[in-house]
């Protein structure tokens, strides 16, 4: 990277409408569209999908797993996110969000060539369950190459981006799939996690919880004051990104 370089492309999970539109409004630059962030995201309605395909601008990823829990995934739960990728695919998502492991610890290969099958024409995320992995990760992201997923969503193993910057770097440096850095992205850290790490791609929550309201518990809004302050300190460093 240059002593400028190029700003990384900021990726903002979301669970509404409401907050893809704020996340597109404060400029970021893709959706991860999902539902339960508090449960690590899960696969959004047909309607949300469909919603903000239509209100937003940005590429939208949709997350596809259809249910909290370990990442060792049964016949039935392929078999319903090989109909939510068909689904999301045929609506116009530019991407999609998935994972799969072994009992082992390993990348569930079986499932993942049906999903990247299924996929055909979006590209495809590994997401946060790479960070479980028992395999030597560099020997994953080889793997996961071969087998055409573009993206793997990575806080390099540990609680934080910044705290796994190291192997982070590692994961960048095997050049593909593009690394997006994850986990506890904060203003004050990001700059030095891009020129430690050389992310193309960072990713963090645009949404926080309040309430409790009317009653029923927390509600998620967009959360635009960190959101804002990460691109602040992103384009004070490397300007505004390049499209």
């Amino acid at each position: 990277m240059t002593a400028r370089g190029q700003r990384p492309l900021v990726e903002v999970a979301v669970d509404s409408v409401e907050a893809a539109v704020a996340a597109e409004a404060a400029g970021a630059d893709r959706i991860e569209l999902c539902q339960a962030l508090e449960l690590g995201g899960l696969t959004p309605s047909a309607g949300l999908i469909e919603e903000a395909l239509r209100t937003v601008g940005l590429p939208v990823f949709a997350m596809i797993r259809p249910r909290p829990g370990p990442f060792v995934l049964g016949p039935g739960d392929l078999a319903v996110m090989r109909a939510d990728l068909a689904r999301i695919r045929d609506r116009g998502a530019a991407g999609a969000v998935v994972g799969a492991l072994t009992a082992q610890g390993t990348i569930d290969r079986d499932a993942l060539v049906g999903l990247v099958e299924t996929a055909a024409g979006m590209d495809l995320t590994f997401h946060r369950a790479f960070d479980s992995l028992a395999a030597p990760v560099t020997a994953a992201m080889a793997e996961l190459r071969a087998l055409g997923v573009t993206r793997v969503l990575s806080s390099g193993g540990a609680a934080t981006a910044s705290g796994g910057r190291g192997q982070l770097a590692s994961l960048v440096r095997c050049g593909t799939p593009i690394v997006v850095a994850a986990g506890g992205i904060v203003a004050e850290t990001v700059v030095d996690l891009v020129r430690t790490t050389e992310a193309r791609e960072i990713h963090l929550s645009g949404v926080m919880t309040v309430g409790p309201s009317a009653g029923f518990g927390r509600a998620s809004v967009a959360n635009l004051p960190r959101l804002r302050a990460v691109l602040a300190a992103l384009d004070a460093e490397f300007g505004p990104r390049s499209i």
